[in-house]
């Protein structure tokens, strides 16, 4: 008996060793299939992960919740994916070149137990067609970035698009996160809304025109009314939001915040006699 009790112990003690050395033989990256490496090559980039806190920090920036869809370009293991599924209830779609990383993300998904939520393609970002995506993730190169953009600008307007480390050139970002070294950016993509637009106060019937500048979010321009031309006083583009203020004929502030959709804009224009119907169309 006690030689039998003798081997179990040596039994369980060497099982114990075993798997004390199979947690430090552990890979950082990975797992029993593949093993990737920080800084390996890939198509246009080398793979470096974020880190997870600055995961959570693009994501909470980008306001994702559950009714949105996020597509990461470039997503590597399938952090940036799962992390929106997992932590913000989101539908995410990641496209990775590297196929052997492409099924490591897809066993990453299985892993984290969000299969009905996440889909990894292997193929190319540039190929690939991400434009039904309200949220975009990436982590690429300067010039990768700038070759994104007028695909990214082509998108929905209000589509919110945040980088890892690198910018979109002078397009400048809405807001800019750090996390210890790293750097993150957010744009929040704008309704294209330069022209001239003739408007119309619904309740009064006053009518003018407003001619506006745009560069990304920047906008600015002139109101004319009662054949008087001025300057905007202010004007904002978020998203598919635009507001700007005004003098109406009796100087009085007016201040219009509408929704663009293309030609055309609806909204309220507030003054002293409180809001009212407000809408605009773009002259051709």
């Amino acid at each position: 008996m006690m030689l039998v009790r003798a081997r179990l112990l040596a039994a369980m003690l060497a099982a114990s060793i075993a798997t004390v050395a199979f947690a430090q033989a552990k890979p950082e990256h990975g797992d029993e299939t593949f093993q990737p490496t920080v800084g390996q090559p890939g198509k246009d980039v080398v793979w470096v992960p974020t880190p997870d806190a600055l995961v959570k920090k693009m994501l909470e920036a980008a306001k994702v919740t559950k009714d949105d869809l996020v597509y990461d370009l470039g997503s590597g293991d399938g952090k940036i994916p799962i992390a929106a599924a997992k932590d913000f209830g989101a539908t995410a779609v990641g496209i990775e070149y590297n196929a052997d990383m492409a099924e490591l993300a897809r066993r990453n998904v299985r892993r984290a137990g969000v299969e009905g939520r996440v889909n990894i393609i292997t193929g190319d970002i540039f190929v690939e067609n991400f434009s039904r995506a309200t949220v975009v993730t990436m982590y690429l190169l300067p010039d990768l970035n700038l070759k994104l953009r007028p695909l990214i600008l082509a998108m929905k307007p209000g589509t919110r698009v945040t980088s890892h480390q690198f910018h979109m050139g002078d397009w400048e970002p809405d807001e800019r996160m750090k996390e210890d070294y790293r750097d993150a950016y957010l744009w929040i993509v704008p309704a294209r809304v330069e022209g001239t637009w003739a408007f119309k106060e619904d309740r009064n019937g006053a009518e003018g025109t407003v001619s506006l500048v745009q560069r990304y979010q920047r906008v600015g321009g002139t109101v004319t009314l009662g054949g008087r031309m001025q300057p905007l006083l202010g004007s904002t583009i978020a998203g598919d939001k635009l507001s700007f203020t005004y003098l109406d004929a009796e100087n009085s502030v007016r201040t219009a915040r509408v929704t663009v959709a293309g030609d055309a804009f609806t909204g309220e224009v507030h003054g002293l006699g409180g809001p009212q119907p407000f809408t605009g169309r773009r002259q051709r």
